[in-house]
């Protein structure tokens, strides 16, 4: 497997939308496994395929347990409530801002084996499928910002 680039705010593919995927074969499943090792090495919070330079609709999302969630075809089916954390994103390396989310958001989605999966989250995951789901349809945390953040060294 290989680390892969992250690619920065800039970089028209961070503003496309991206292609359901259909095909799980072992593509895909390379594809899973170096966005697993990208961001275990970046220390991020979630990664999205176009993060990555893939126009495929497939997230990972690091969960409660440092477990990592892999997300194809992520749909928020509901939502509630209101939480106002501080986002980064690895496109935007030292930019930092309040945002506002749902406080809890369940999402609908595939594994990489074509598994239908479904999980409820609260706190810093549920800001995470929603901040990477916005990356698949593509749109930065940027445009959720109502204060910028800055952090001392």
């Amino acid at each position: 497997m290989a680390i892969r680039n992250i690619v920065k705010e800039g970089d028209e593919v961070l503003a496309k939308v991206c292609r359901p995927v259909t095909v799980f074969d072992d593509r895909l499943h390379t594809l899973v496994q170096d966005m697993k090792e990208t961001l275990a090495k970046a220390n991020g919070a979630g990664l999205a395929a176009p993060q990555v330079g893939v126009l495929k609709r497939l997230a990972l999302v690091v969960d409660d347990d440092d477990s990592v969630l892999v997300l194809i075809n992520p749909v928020i089916v509901e939502t509630e409530g209101e939480q106002c954390p501080t986002e980064g994103c690895l496109s935007v390396p030292g930019v930092w801002g309040k945002t506002r989310r749902p406080a809890k958001v369940t999402v609908e989605a595939v594994d990489e084996n074509g598994k239908p999966v479904r999980y409820t989250r609260t706190g810093i995951v549920a800001v995470c499928f929603c901040h990477e789901i916005d990356h698949l349809d593509g749109h930065l945390y940027r445009e959720h910002v109502t204060e910028y953040v800055l952090f001392d060294d």
